[in-house]
């Protein structure tokens, strides 16, 4: 059985542009792609945490360095300049890797630099 699991997140990005009119995709600046293991052309799910959209597309590369999040063609309706989302990639892996693994996690400031990496998440208090 495979299972599908988290493999890497940006967390709390803040979307930099929309642009309608480009070809379908978000790009995202290369140093957050290689630090979350999202690669090129990767499926992505973005989650926009100031309107509730859930959307898919892919990744493709903005300059790195610059903090570029850009939202384009059609998912441009569903994101706005300066929206907070979170960018997951998600991979099938077998129920024992499944186990082991821990996936790629950059917590972002507002700026689309990184402020921190990890591996886990803590336990939800009651």
């Amino acid at each position: 059985m495979l299972v599908t699991m988290l493999k890497g997140k940006l967390h709390k990005a803040r979307v930099t542009h929309c642009e309608l009119e480009y070809e379908g995709s978000c790009a995202i600046d290369t140093r957050l792609l290689e630090a979350s293991g999202i690669l090129p052309f990767e499926q992505i799910q973005i989650y926009n945490v100031d309107n509730g959209e859930r959307f898919t597309t892919y990744a493709i590369e903005a300059e790195a360095g610059s903090g570029v999040i850009s939202v384009n063609g059609a998912a441009a309706h569903k994101a706005s300049v300066g929206d907070r989302v979170i960018i997951c990639a998600y991979g099938q892996l077998d129920a024992a890797e499944a186990r082991e693994f821990t996936p790629d996690l950059v917590y972002l400031d507002a700026d689309n630099a990184i402020a921190r990496t990890g591996h886990d998440i803590p336990v939800q208090a009651a």
